[in-house]
């Protein structure tokens, strides 16, 4: 085939056919005598790659790295670049989803008060800027990749933050009280095994964690596993999915402002009678104290489920370990 022949078979231009070549994204063959370009199938079907790449937001440079691992046969790294852009565009989405948020909230005030002081418009806009900032501000300092080969050895030494880990994983599972045709979802999964807990009682589960190394080694250990790329602030799932939400150890690993921000992801993804159980290190006060800032404070966390119509019920496993349980009036209290 010719240029303008693919071009009208893909319904783009034979610029933009020229201009992939030119970015080295694929490379036609050409006639000896006149140069003139020849299309292959296999060239087409990748200009067809390209496209749809390009259409799901993926940057030139990103979909070059991305063929050159198709071309590589590297499933799982070619894997990890499509889930990578599913997070950057799942984050985009939830900022304009803030932003109109906080038009809808101007709106409304102009339609109770009549008017819209500019303090009002200041403070909406600032409340908006800082909850962009802190969703885009979240790194991973202590490089969970290089963590993940020993991530298993260091929870089976119930030694330091671990101590009484599976102890706590069990106290999930029995505050949860998952029903047969239930979904979960796991928040910083790390290798699976609180997932795996859940999978044992054929419960269906989806996981999440913001490492590819931990992603890794949880899909070898757990096949039938669905696991997504992605973080606490930004989940890669639609409003909705899921009865309930737990997480274990991750959590602390957010600032204060954060863990709100990862309530909010958590209600979002809920079902609306859903609940929510997070074992992690916390402390009982709120974060004002020398040398304890860093932990969540069970305080601000009953607060906010309160605030949000939760019921909450908080276990102690040891000095720094506990775990929180919150649901909605409607669901099912494994207390009662």
């Amino acid at each position: 085939m010719k240029i303008n022949e693919v071009a009208a078979k893909l319904k783009i231009s034979a610029r933009a056919v020229r201009f992939y070549e030119e970015k080295g994204l694929f490379s036609p063959a050409k006639q000896a005598n006149n140069l003139y370009r020849t299309f292959t199938e296999k060239d087409v079907w990748r200009l067809q790659t390209i496209i749809s790449l390009r259409e799901a937001g993926m940057s030139i440079s990103d979909i070059k790295s991305a063929l050159e691992t198709w071309d590589e046969n590297n499933k799982e790294e070619l894997q990890y670049y499509l889930e990578l852009q599913r997070t950057v565009m799942m984050s985009e989405w939830l900022q304009i989803k803030q932003v109109i948020d906080t038009t809808d909230q101007m709106i409304t005030l102009l339609k109770t008060e009549k008017s819209l002081p500019l303090e009002h418009i200041y403070r909406l806009a600032e409340a908006s800027k800082k909850l962009r900032e802190q969703r885009s501000s979240w790194t991973d300092k202590w490089d969970f990749n290089l963590l993940a080969s020993t991530h298993d050895e260091q929870v089976a030494s119930h030694s330091g933050h671990y101590a009484d880990y599976d102890e706590a994983l069990d106290i999930i599972v029995e505050s949860i009280a998952p029903a047969q045709n239930e979904l979960g979802l796991d928040i910083g999964t790390g290798t699976g095994n609180l997932a795996a807990r859940f999978m044992e009682l054929n419960i269906a589960m989806s996981a999440v964690d913001q490492s590819k190394e931990m992603l890794r080694l949880c899909q070898r250990k757990y096949p039938a596993l669905e696991t997504r790329l992605g973080n606490f602030l930004a989940l890669p799932y639609l409003e909705g999915q899921f009865d309930f939400v737990v997480s274990s150890f991750a959590f602390h690993h957010l600032n204060d402002v954060q863990q709100l921000l990862a309530l909010e992801e958590m209600r979002r993804v809920l079902k609306p009678h859903g609940r929510i159980c997070i074992a992690d290190l916390m402390v009982s006060n709120a974060p004002s104290d020398e040398n304890i800032d860093q932990y969540p404070s069970i305080q601000i966390l009953n607060d906010w489920f309160e605030s949000n119509g939760f019921h909450v019920k908080s276990h102690q496993i040891n000095p720094l370990l506990h775990i929180l349980y919150a649901y909605k009036e409607e669901c099912y209290d494994a207390g009662s």
